[in-house]
């Protein structure tokens, strides 16, 4: 995912977070559940709420539990 394509509004904070750790596809972030994802340092509830939108609106959701 290019920076264009971040949920609009994602905060810069967010975006970094989430480019260290390596996750710049939707697709990519689908494969963590939601605690994973907020663990990481700049995401907080609302980030995590417009990942969870933006996936929504791609079809997409995050892992219910790692295996």
């Amino acid at each position: 995912m290019t920076p264009s394509e971040w949920p609009k509004g994602l905060s810069q904070p967010a975006q970094r977070a989430l480019q260290a750790a390596g996750l710049i596809t939707l697709a990519q972030i689908a494969e963590y559940t939601e605690a994973e994802i907020a663990t990481l340092h700049g995401i907080g509830p609302k980030s995590v709420n417009q990942l969870r939108v933006a996936l929504t609106e791609r079809g997409l959701s995050f892992r219910e539990h790692r295996k």
